[in-house]
């Protein structure tokens, strides 16, 4: 590989943290500065010496600073191909000093605008000097090394701790490859901030990539775009994998909706347990009960901090992840014990209110599904109303079913998950199997209320829940037989409230 040395640096940066160490090492390299404002007097306050850019270019910074950089005899030095006798000659004929390390930063625009300010000040953080050294300098990697924001400093310091102020063009191509990274997350961003609620073009960028160990299968790559410590602090634990991580979001998505003491056990992104109750223990305990052999294996969330008394339980059931806000240290002690266990704090983070999925050549893009009924909301369409511990069910159970794959079906009773129907090519199947699936864990289903992610086509599941001793219902309605419905529920006693909200999930 072609080495290259570093002789001159431009350097104008926000971020100097540990920018002393580097700027240092150059100057031991023999390497001489370049710079503006306060990173030059950054520079010079080292003790090292630093030209201005305005001595260079014979032009002071104006327009309240919108120009410092944009320049030729600043963009010629970078750009200028080292092979070319032609781009030497013009170099020579306009005294302009070849530039061979740029370290810039961009103005803050995502924060600018994450603060709420307004326009005026968004616009004056879109940067275009630093944005424009980038483009160059990566352009031109063959001859010049780029340092597009501080997340290259470590690699970069270590490099020339190793070898000196000399690169090789793999080298220099790896942080052009960077460079362009930042300068399209940022292009991104400022697109998206200008497109506002329109969403005429499809612009996201996620840092951050980790290899996993497969995708779905062993036979499928698998990588995960994003930066998952901002979410969670993983305490212990082996690799986290895709699998893990779907059904670690769909157990984030689920216990969010939840304000009470709730334990939640999860099997490919359905919850196959869940409870609510006064204590940890008592949620966990009643979570496992509603399908012990399902929760072999699975993912284990809660919103409570865990508690000793609790983790003894939980550690003789063998799981993948389990997931809480925090955990006691003596709890900790127990559910450590088995080494490959991913044990999570969640962080106090807020899911971003956009999802989407690749489909055939595009992407689907909706609004994250954040609705959450409430019983002023239910409407009462039988002559039996539910009673107010019915009306507490049907909500829980809501909740449930609306994180449930469709088609999907859930049975609850005393804020406890009995059974589930889901993923069901029929409402009427899925149904069945709720019923099939609570009878066989000894479920007593009379006084159990039935939640649906949809409404009723035909009145079929309202007589096969009567027959099943289930006494309350909630459904979104909106089907032209909702009157059928109804009037079984009138024929057989039960209490039917209609919500008007329909929770799909694919």
């Amino acid at each position: 590989m072609e080495k290259k040395q570093i002789k001159r640096a431009l350097i104008s940066v926000y971020h100097k943290d540990k920018l002393d160490l580097i700027v240092k090492k150059l100057h031991e390299e023999g390497v001489t500065f370049l710079s503006t404002g306060g990173t030059q007097t950054f520079i010079e306050s080292l003790g090292i010496p630093c030209e201005a850019v305005e001595d260079l270019t014979s032009y002071p910074s104006i327009l309240g600073g919108r120009v410092k950089t944009l320049h030729p005899k600043v963009f010629g030095g970078i750009l200028a191909r080292r092979e070319e006798e032609s781009d030497l000659s013009q170099l020579s004929e306009y005294e302009i000093p070849e530039i061979d390390l740029v370290i810039v930063d961009l103005y803050p625009f995502e924060e600018t605008v994450a603060i709420g300010a307004d326009e005026s000040n968004v616009i004056e953080k879109i940067d275009i000097g630093g944005i424009s050294l980038i483009r160059a300098a990566a352009k031109n990697y063959k001859d010049v090394v780029i340092l597009a924001s501080k997340a290259q400093y470590a690699p970069f310091l270590e490099l020339i701790e190793q070898n000196g102020a000399v690169t090789t063009q793999e080298e220099r191509r790896w942080f052009a490859k960077e460079a362009f990274a930042v300068s399209s997350h940022y292009d991104a961003a400022i697109f998206n901030y200008f497109d506002g609620e329109k969403e005429s073009a499809f612009r996201y960028t996620a840092n951050n990539s980790k290899q996993l160990r497969y995708g779905e299968n062993p036979h499928q790559k698998g990588l995960f775009f994003g930066n998952f410590n901002e979410m969670f602090e993983q305490l212990q634990g082996k690799e986290i994998s895709y699998n893990n991580l779907l059904d670690i979001d769909a157990a984030v998505n689920l216990i969010n909706d939840f304000e009470d003491i709730t334990f939640a056990i999860l099997k490919h992104n359905n919850a196959c347990g869940l409870a609510s109750r006064d204590t940890l223990k008592e949620a966990w305990e009643a979570a496992l009960d509603g399908d012990p052999i399902s929760a072999f294996g699975g993912v284990l969330i809660t919103n409570a901090v865990v508690d000793k008394e609790t983790a003894d339980e939980i550690n003789k059931l063998f799981f993948e992840v389990i997931i809480a806000p925090d955990y006691d240290l003596d709890a900790l002690e127990v559910l450590s014990q088995k080494k490959n266990r991913i044990i999570l704090v969640l962080e106090d983070y807020k899911l971003p209110q956009k999802q989407f999925r690749s489909v055939l050549n595009g992407v689907l893009m909706q609004d994250r599904d954040t609705y959450l009924e409430t019983e002023d909301e239910l409407k009462v369409v039988t002559e039996k109303a539910p009673t107010e511990e019915e009306i507490e069910d049907l909500l829980f159970a809501n909740i449930i079913v609306k994180h449930s794959k469709s088609n999907a079906i859930v049975l609850a009773k005393g804020k406890q998950l009995i059974a589930s129907g889901v993923g069901q090519t029929s409402r009427v199947d899925a149904l069945k199997h709720a019923i099939e699936k609570a009878m066989s864990f000894n479920f007593d289903l009379n006084g159990a209320v039935m939640a649906s992610d949809a409404f009723f086509p035909f009145p079929d599941c309202v007589e096969i829940a009567s027959a099943a001793g289930i006494k309350a219902v909630i459904q979104p309605g909106g089907s032209v037989k909702d009157e059928d419905s109804i009037a079984v529920c009138n024929e057989k006693g039960l209490s039917m409230v209609m919500t008007g909200i329909r929770h799909f999930k694919h």
